[in-house]
C-alpha cells in the first residue's frame, strides 16, 4: 500500500472515531435505549475492523 492510500485510510478511520466520539457524547443515560447502544458496537467493531485491514495492508 502506498503511503497516499495509507493516508486516505487513516483519514477515514480519523473521521469514524470522530462520528463515534460525537455520537457517545450526545447520549443521555437515563434516555439510551438498546438500539443506540448496538450501534455504538456496531461502529467500534467497524473501526476495529478497518484498523486490522490497515495493518493487515501495510
Amino acid at each position: 500500500m502506498d503511503n497516499k492510500q495509507s493516508s486516505s485510510h487513516v483519514n477515514e478511520l480519523k473521521n469514524r472515531l470522530h462520528q463515534f466520539l460525537e455520537k457517545l457524547e450526545s447520549i443521555e443515560p437515563e434516555t439510551t435505549d438498546l438500539d443506540d447502544i448496538d450501534q455504538l458496537i456496531g461502529l467500534v467493531d467497524e473501526l476495529e475492523n478497518q484498523m486490522n485491514k490497515l495493518k493487515k495492508d501495510q
